[in-house]
């Protein structure tokens, strides 16, 4: 296991901002979750790089990567046919949703020996709020056992990151990363953001990043010369935003609790379909699949949203609010067929569909899984 220690920057105190002392948040993030399990199941796969994903011969994409395969380039995301050009000698398995959503149920029954305030964010990480606990132990402490139990009981590894807020424990997890145990401390706050690259916190994606650049904002200290005034008129509504998080800070709770904003399903096509009627039909079977999935969790929704990504790689999105909420198969597929006219499906090859439902009638409060369907 690395370094347990809060991060060494410097023994001076920084002034601390009131709310980083309001709370101790642990991230926890399991290491390659899905390949882990893998070669836990089946040793002989330990010593060779493994893929978790489609075949390398399909237009499937990588779910997750041994750290072995990791070394060749390969990523989450990646088209499995380009994963095996980077690696001829990986290994590739299916995944088995099944079996990992058994072993996340198993990790979140270890967390809740621990504490009740458990927000899982997918199946493999979650925040903790240990800021008052049953042991009455400090949080380092109970993110190790809890890395402890989970390789005595599992033999699995995960990584914590430790910190006042949910944006510092998140950045922290990854740090020392497999196996890794990170403490940002409230003092330690402001000289930590200072030279981390803002394209680290979590929800500036490439897009956000490059307009920060050509703003001259790449590193957290460049916002810190700005104020948040003047950062709204040239970013909008995320100018106040980005001000909060360079200063390292987030106020929000964990959700115990995670109300479901949408639900979806997409597929991605063997070959690139350029003929407008097989699309439709593609599509069709997505939205009834969307549908039935709405009807099993006793959902309706007003806003339909259909995703078109060409072969290029570009894609787009179409919405359309309804008056009234619907789960019904026909609407959905109506409304999705309509949609995807307004895109240049049929004039541009397309290598992968998706639709999805949001705006729901009666918002469904769902402590357990979220589903890999949804997107």
């Amino acid at each position: 296991m690395q370094t347990s220690k809060p991060l060494s920057l410097d023994s001076e105190i920084d002034a601390v901002h009131p709310s980083l002392l309001e709370r101790k948040i642990v991230h926890f993030d399991m290491d390659a979750f899905y390949a882990s399990i893998e070669i836990r199941d089946d040793p002989s796969l330990k010593d060779k790089p493994l893929v978790i994903g489609g075949s390398p011969n399909s237009r499937g994409v990588v779910c997750t990567a041994s750290y072995m395969a990791r070394k060749f380039g390969i990523r989450s995301a990646m088209p499995c046919s380009q994963a095996a050009r980077l690696c001829p000698t990986a290994v590739f398995l299916p995944p088995d949703f099944p079996k990992y959503q058994q072993a996340s149920r198993e990790i979140r029954a270890i967390f809740a020996q621990y504490t009740s305030l458990i927000e899982p964010l997918s199946l493999d990480e979650a925040y903790l709020d240990v800021t008052r606990n049953a042991q009455g132990l400090f949080a380092t402490k109970l993110a190790k056992l809890m890395q402890e139990q989970i390789h005595e009981e599992l033999n699995l590894t995960g990584s914590a990151g430790v910190a006042p807020n949910k944006l510092l424990a998140k950045i922290a997890s990854d740090i020392n990363k497999p196996k890794g145990l990170a403490v940002i401390l409230p003092q330690q706050v402001r000289r930590f953001m200072e030279h981390l690259p803002l394209r680290r916190i979590h929800g500036i994606g490439p897009a956000s990043d490059k307009r920060l650049q050509q703003l001259g904002l790449i590193l957290c200290r460049d916002v810190w010369q700005r104020e948040p005034g003047e950062l709204e008129v040239q970013l909008g509504s995320m100018g106040r935003w980005i001000w909060e998080r360079a200063h390292g800070l987030d106020d929000r709770p964990v959700e115990v609790e995670r109300e479901r904003k949408s639900l979806g399903k997409e597929d991605t096509f063997q070959t690139d379909i350029l003929d407008l009627d097989q699309l439709i039909g593609e599509l069709r079977a997505i939205a009834r699949s969307v549908a039935e999935s709405l009807q099993k969790r006793s959902l309706k929704g007003k806003t339909i949203t259909v995703k078109c990504k060409y072969a290029d790689f570009n894609q787009v999105t179409r919405s359309q609010s309804l008056p009234l909420a619907t789960d019904a198969a026909e609407i959905l597929e109506t409304v999705a067929c309509d949609l995807l006219r307004q895109t240049e499906a049929g004039r541009r090859r397309v290598r992968l569909l998706g639709v999805s439902v949001a705006n729901f009638e009666v918002q469904a409060h769902e402590p357990g899984l979220l589903l890999d369907e949804d997107f």
